[in-house]
């Protein structure tokens, strides 16, 4: 029994130097600047936040750029404060303009860079989102993010490798926004008020349902007992 428990004590010891092996390969690739949610809807409006971990052993993050892809234009674009940082915003003309909501779109968003003030940086072992609201988003399958991350030590790392569908994460990934058509159906939803008309004439069909029922089973009852009772009176006396 003892020797049982030392040989399984031995492969748990094997499976977690092993498991924490391949998790200290993996983990560095996984850390790179990304958008969350990582998908939308084409047409819609939505709150995403751009995150930045910092991947150095010594020196804090400073300053993050991200960049709006060209041929994705965006209507309209909005930060959200983050204490402790200043945001930029640069625009640029959108040449032929593009039709948004009716009206002729000529200048878009074109870069976000995020500066830390006194003590904000993103210090080693942190990771830092930088909220934006964006809309209507393009017509497009994705929206591909290029930015660069700023250290404090002068190392600038650049997140500008668009991924590839099916193929292995490049090294230096840009964050990937996919979009989805708008579902046809909710085009095509019938309006409120018809709904509810519909539950309501659903509601009185089953209501009336249930009333037939028990009317039925309550002839058949009486139908059984005005039967029985005529038997008893037509039955011969002894």
């Amino acid at each position: 029994m003892i020797r049982l428990r030392r040989t399984a004590t031995a492969a748990a010891v094997v499976f977690t130097v092993a498991t924490t092996a391949v998790l200290g390969v993996a983990g560095p690739a996984s850390a790179h600047v990304s958008v969350n949610p990582k998908e939308a809807t084409q047409g819609g409006y939505g709150r995403f936040a751009f995150r930045v971990p910092n991947e150095s052993d010594s020196a804090s993050t400073t300053k993050v750029e991200v960049v709006l892809p060209e041929n994705a234009p965006v209507g309209s674009v909005s930060t959200m404060p983050v204490p402790g940082w200043t945001v930029a915003v640069e625009k640029r003309k959108v040449d032929p303009p593009v039709e948004v909501h009716g009206s002729q779109l000529t200048e878009a968003v074109s870069k976000l860079t995020w500066t830390a003030t006194g003590d904000a940086a993103v210090k080693p072992g942190q990771f830092q989102e930088f909220p934006v609201s964006m809309g209507p988003l393009p017509q497009v399958d994705r929206m591909v993010f290029k930015s660069l991350q700023t250290y404090s030590d002068g190392n600038v790392v650049r997140w500008i490798e668009e991924p590839t569908p099916g193929a292995e994460e490049p090294e230096n990934p840009a964050a990937v926004l996919t979009l989805t058509p708008a579902s046809a159906s909710a085009s095509s939803a019938a309006p409120a008020g018809q709904v509810e008309a519909d539950d309501d004439s659903d509601g009185t069909a089953t209501g009336l349902g249930i009333a037939g029922l028990v009317a039925g089973l309550a002839g058949l009852l009486l139908g059984g007992l005005a039967f029985a009772r005529t038997r008893r009176q037509a039955a011969p006396k002894a």
